[in-house]
């Protein structure tokens, strides 16, 4: 009976991953001081936009519109560039960190006793070695970038807004309590389950790849009944574990993209009260609604790594 080589619990990958963030926090620091930068040169779209929108209403020159329009071309020029540099430095980053990691599992895999290799049987340390890596180089090089420029340009877009107009923002966080809801319920079953998957599938490359390397004693013995069970066996967890993490996810997407509805709605109708009743103009209205509407990619992008984030830290965890 092969034993399962361990896995570590969540305090300690907290704490390596604690320890990667210190030793390259000023790059970190970099990268996500010019995905500031350039989400808010992104932000001053709206807020001109609201402004160009105020001033026709209440009268304006054609020079005062060709000066607007031309900042707006430079502020998405600036937004532009700044994008490029940050998601260059996000990506030299992630491949720093990721070669670190991929060291440091080589390292420790090299220095394993015989003994345990052969205790915990070849799927397990196969399965680790190249799904578990292959999972965690997708989230360290895409998730963990998008994440993070994500989550900066949702709270610039939320402060922005609230700058613009404190009472007008409001819509900003009507869909927060959904978000808060279904992401913490699916946080709280999602490691388990991604663990039986990936317990799952190392379980099925072990017993398959021990079936292919024992072939003629196999043949000689006639264990190919018994073998074809066992492999059916793992291929029925596999699918169960599957259809476990599957479940999770049909329940969290719908729950949280409401969330991505309801504020776009609230603002034009919290927006439009505020303007028949004289306290906002229609300026800072215009601009709420922009800024708002700009909200559903960042948010849609965080939600959708999240996901990929479980199976990378699970992974991880493995690692």
């Amino acid at each position: 009976m092969s034993e399962r080589l361990p896995i570590a619990d969540g305090p300690e990958v907290r704490a390596h991953a604690a320890a990667l963030f210190q030793e390259h926090r000023r790059a970190l620091g970099a990268v996500l001081a010019l995905h500031g930068l350039a989400a808010v040169a992104g932000l001053a779209g709206p807020r001109l936009l609201g402004e160009l929108v105020q001033a026709v209403k209440d009268g304006t020159s054609t020079s005062h519109i060709d000066r607007v329009v031309a900042l707006l071309a430079g502020f998405v020029l600036a937004q532009t560039l700044l994008t490029w540099f940050a998601r260059r430095a996000s990506f030299v980053l992630s491949e720093e960190v990721f070669a670190r990691l991929r060291e440091d599992f080589m390292r420790r895999v090299l220095a394993l006793p015989l003994s345990t290799v052969e205790r915990a049987g070849t799927g397990d340390l196969v399965s680790r070695t190249t799904a578990d890596v292959d999972a965690l180089a997708r989230t360290v090089r895409f998730a963990i970038p998008e994440v993070l420029i994500a989550a900066v340009t949702t709270v610039l877009t939320i402060a922005a807004a609230t700058l613009v107009s404190p009472i007008a923002s409001v819509p900003c966080i009507v869909g927060l309590p959904a978000i808060l809801i279904g992401t913490r319920w699916y946080l709280r079953r999602a490691p388990e389950g991604y663990l039986w998957e990936r317990a799952a599938y190392a379980t099925m490359t072990g017993t398959v790849g021990e079936t292919v390397d024992g072939g003629r004693t196999v043949d000689a013995l006639s264990l190919g009944r018994r073998r074809i069970e066992r492999i059916d066996a793992d291929l029925a967890d596999a699918y169960a574990a599957e259809r476990r993490t599957l479940y999770l996810r049909t329940v969290w997407f719908p729950t949280v993209e409401i969330a991505y509805v309801l504020p776009v709605a609230s603002a034009l109708v919290w927006g439009g009260w505020l303007l028949s009743s004289g306290r906002a103009s229609i300026g800072d209205v215009t601009a709420v609604a922009l800024y708002v509407q700009l909200l559903a990619d960042p948010v849609d992008r965080l939600i959708s790594w999240l996901d990929e984030i479980q199976v990378g830290a699970t992974s991880f965890a493995r690692l």
